[in-house]
């Protein structure tokens, strides 16, 4: 029993240390919203919801973490399918544009000035 868990521990620190960890891939599907402040408005709106369409997603989609056992995530294989990686990649995409819509107030009518008249 002792030699096994010898044996997994080190598994799962070689699994950690390839860069291929679950913590590592999921920390870099956040993305900053300031690539996308020198967007266009319009375009960025377009962007994100063709994104979103192509993908199946909301357009307020946000990413999810898993929650790995008792700080084994820097040492947990990223086990997610090809697919479920692209995903999550696109979810941080658009949760990125998000955040720079939402700082812009892209999309949200202008607000009127007070008409007054002449005294």
């Amino acid at each position: 029993m002792r030699w096994n868990m010898i044996v997994l521990a080190s598994c799962l620190l070689a699994a950690g240390c390839a860069g291929n960890s679950m913590a590592e891939r999921q920390d870099a599907d956040i993305q900053s919203s300031l690539q996308y402040d020198t967007v266009p408005c319009d375009q960025l709106l377009a962007q994100r919801n063709g994104l979103a369409q192509q993908y199946n997603l909301s357009t307020k989609a946000k990413p999810t973490f898993s929650n790995p056992a008792m700080g084994f995530g820097p040492f947990t294989p990223d086990m997610r399918s090809k697919a479920k990686r692209d995903t999550d990649k696109v979810t941080g995409e658009i949760d990125a544009m998000n955040r720079s819509i939402d700082r812009r107030q892209c999309g949200q009518p202008d607000k009127q000035k007070k008409l007054a008249l002449p005294s």
